[in-house]
């Protein structure tokens, strides 16, 4: 897991520190990366996204570092999903309940229609601008652009709700039909809405974030009550696996996210539950108990030696206990067994990144660019690169690495610079001397353009 807290954004700017582990304080307002859940969502939205008409490649999910319960959608079919919303679901069909109704709200074309009649919430912005500027230190850029992008109408619900409640009962719909397409119980968004029919009753500033941007009401409950019981599949019961995917996520949430002694307390030494292991093994780790923590994943391990999420997190709790040598079987192994992970194919690479053998360094090259050509947007990834090819005497190609680094979070004055500085010494015919190029024209067009902004007289 990784996020980037929001305090001491300058310093993290000035060093170019583009991402933490979690093993730091973990802050609200911040983009989380975890496989092991951005997959457990992916393959809960996916089928809800193909019964809308859209393509599950095309639809980005971001996880956000905050126990509040929320979800929202922005433009460009992104979706973001609050850690307390995840928490908060009791069962895998109410957290699918909620994916199918902001799903509803990008086919029904909400967001786009209601996009301009809510700019004057300044404060709500200033709120978002706090997690976009986190999510584009994070390595984000193009996701902490769609927040910000987004912010009026996802937080200004002081001065405006994101939804009319004729959208709201719209998104319900949409979510009633996409469940039964997909042969699952919309049973599941009927009971996320009553858990939380109190809302209906606080005033604005004392409600969930979710429910001040998606107003609630009796009657919605009523309408969508009537619709879903009329289903063939109302009633229908999770499956085993989806019901143990979203157990542990939530217990790795709670072992990344609450204090170790809320941790200990919720999951006792006398349960042994899988769930019990891997929050114990977190809060272990993060309280640097090494002993306990290798021991309650090695138990994990031998009940499941082909889950490769355990072995990431056993790598991630040697690497980051300063035994980055160790940690590469680990790693390895997590890898092999899911080789399609750009998180998994970094994670590696970064152990590699540690050693002196000229070899590993080379193989952590390579490994950093697939990765990144799966997420080309991702500058923790790109910083990393820059390390990997400085430990190889290849200054060049460190100050290209930076230059992305820089692009891709939004940091143009410095990508310019470094793609300038790349450029004098990169071969001539080299796709990085090439891509410096595509930077520094697009780079001076975007601080020409801010610059003229800035100029520009008030009227």
């Amino acid at each position: 897991m990784i996020l980037q807290p929001k305090s001491n954004i300058l310093k993290v700017i000035t060093t170019l520190i583009a991402a933490m582990t979690l093993t730091a304080f973990a802050q609200a307002q911040s983009l989380i990366r975890d496989a092991e859940i951005e997959e457990m969502l992916f393959d809960f939205s996916a089928p809800i996204i193909r019964a809308a008409g859209l393509t599950p490649e095309n639809v980005d999910i971001y996880l956000v570092n905050d126990q509040s319960l929320n979800a929202f959608v922005t433009r460009g079919q992104n979706i973001f999903f609050h850690t307390g919303l995840i928490n908060e679901s009791e069962n895998p069909n109410q957290l699918k309940g909620v994916i199918a109704h902001e799903v509803g709200h990008i086919a029904g074309g909400h967001i786009v229609r209601s996009d301009y009649g809510q700019r004057s919430a300044y404060a709500a912005a200033l709120i978002a601008a706090g997690i976009g500027l986190a999510a584009i230190l994070a390595g984000e850029g193009a996701a902490g652009g769609l927040i910000l992008a987004g912010a009026p109408q996802q937080y200004g619900a002081l001065e405006a709700l994101a939804y009319s409640r004729v959208n709201e009962a719209s998104a319900d719909q949409y979510a009633a039909q996409y469940l039964e397409q997909t042969q699952q119980s919309s049973e599941g968004l009927i009971g996320f809405f009553e858990k939380f029919r109190y809302q209906e009753v606080l005033s604005q500033a004392r409600r969930f974030p979710y429910f001040r941007g998606h107003p609630l009401s009796s009657d919605r409950i009523d309408n969508l009550r009537e619709v879903t019981s009329e289903s063939p599949y109302y009633g229908k019961a999770d499956d085993e696996a989806s019901i143990y995917r979203l157990e542990m996520a939530q217990a790795k949430l709670r072992g990344f996210l609450d204090a170790p002694q809320v941790v200990f307390s919720q999951y006792p030494p006398d349960d042994i539950s899988d769930f019990a292991l891997y929050a114990r093994t977190v809060a272990y780790f993060r309280t640097a108990d090494l002993k306990n923590g290798l021991k309650e994943i090695d138990i994990l391990l031998e009940r499941q030696p082909d889950n490769p999420y355990f072995h990431e997190l056993k790598a991630q709790i040697l690497y980051e206990s300063g035994k980055s040598r160790e940690s590469i079987p680990s790693s390895e192994k997590a890898l092999e067994l899911k080789p399609d992970s750009a998180l998994l194919e970094s994670a590696l690479a970064r152990s590699l990144t540690e050693s002196t053998q000229v070899e590993d360094l080379e193989r952590a090259v390579e490994l950093f660019k697939s990765a990144l050509r799966r997420e080309p947007n991702n500058g923790y990834s790109w910083y990393s690169l820059s390390q990997a090819y400085g430990r190889l005497n290849k200054e060049p190609y460190a100050k290209y690495a930076i230059a992305e680094q820089a692009y891709h979070t939004g940091d143009y004055l410095r990508a310019k610079s470094f793609a300038s500085r790349a450029q004098k010494d990169l071969p001539r015919s080299s796709p990085q001397w090439r891509r410096a190029s595509d930077i520094i024209i697009i780079t001076d067009s975007e601080l020409t353009k801010s610059r003229g902004k800035r100029r520009r007289p008030k009227l």
